[in-house]
C-alpha cells in the first residue's frame, strides 16, 4: 500500500470520527465528542483527503502515461513496396521511449513485431496494447523502450510473423510481465515463422536503467 493510499485512508477516518462524534449522548445531550475537537479532527481529515487525493491521482496517471519521442525521420518513395522503418533512422540517438513508425505496402496482411538487441545480444520483443505492431492505412508504429546505459547501441529489428510467430511474442511478453523479469530471448529462441525485414542501429542519448 503506498503512502498516498495510507494519508487517503487517515483522512476518512478522521472525518468519519468527527461526524460519529456529533452523536449526542442521552445523558449529557451533548455530542460524544466536543465541538471544539471535532472541528479540528474533521478540517485535518478533510485536508489529508484533498492531499491524498490529489497525489494518489498524479501519482497513478503519470504511471500509465507514454510519452514517446517521434525522431527523425526517412523519405519514404511511394506507392510502398515493402514494409520499412521510417523512424528513427539509423544512426539516431534516442531516448529512453520512443515511437517506432514504419510503412507497409496495402497486400502485407502478416504481423509486424519490433524486437530490440542491445548489447547484450538477447531479443526483446516490443509491444504496446495490441502486442503487435499497430498497423492502419499502410503505417505501422510500436511503443518503443530502452534500458540500457548512455550511449548504449540497440539494433532495432523489424520482423513479419506468421499466427503462430506473432502468438509466441504475445506469450514471452505476458510471462515477463507476469514475474516483473525481462530475460530476453536467445537468438535460438526466436521462432522459425519470424522473418527478420529491416535492421536500424540506434544509440541511447541517457542512461535508461530503471526507467521502466
Amino acid at each position: 500500500m503506498n503512502t498516498e493510499l495510507i494519508i487517503l485512508i487517515i483522512g476518512t477516518a478522521l472525518i468519519l470520527l468527527a461526524i460519529l462524534g456529533s452523536i449526542t449522548s442521552k445523558s449529557s445531550g451533548q455530542g460524544i465528542i466536543s465541538f471544539s475537537v471535532r472541528l479540528p479532527v474533521g478540517l485535518i481529515g478533510l485536508f489529508l483527503i484533498i492531499y491524498g487525493g490529489y497525489a494518489y491521482g498524479t501519482v497513478n496517471y503519470q504511471a500509465q502515461i507514454e510519452s514517446p519521442v517521434l525522431g527523425n525521420k526517412v523519405q519514404v518513395d511511394y506507392p510502398v513496396k515493402r514494409v520499412q522503418v521510417v523512424s528513427p533512422v539509423a544512426g539516431d540517438s534516442v531516448n529512453c521511449r520512443i515511437l517506432t513508425t514504419g510503412v507497409y505496402p496495402n497486400s502485407h496482411e502478416l504481423d509486424i513485431w519490433v524486437l530490440l538487441k542491445p548489447t547484450d545480444d538477447k531479443y526483446y520483443p516490443q509491444s504496446d496494447f495490441t502486442n503487435t505492431s499497430y498497423k492502419m492505412n499502410g503505417e505501422w508504429q510500436v511503443l518503443t523502450r530502452f534500458g540500457g546505459d548512455k550511449a548504449e547501441a540497440y539494433d532495432i529489428i523489424v520482423y513479419e510473423t506468421d499466427a503462430e510467430a506473432s502468438a509466441f511474442f504475445s506469450k514471452t511478453i505476458e510471462d515477463w510481465k507476469a514475474v516483473l523479469s525481462y530475460p530476453g530471448l536467445e537468438e535460438a529462441d526466436l521462432p522459425s515463422g519470424a522473418k527478420e525485414l529491416e535492421r536500424v542501429t540506434v544509440y541511447l542519448q541517457g542512461t535508461c536503467r530503471g526507467v521502466f
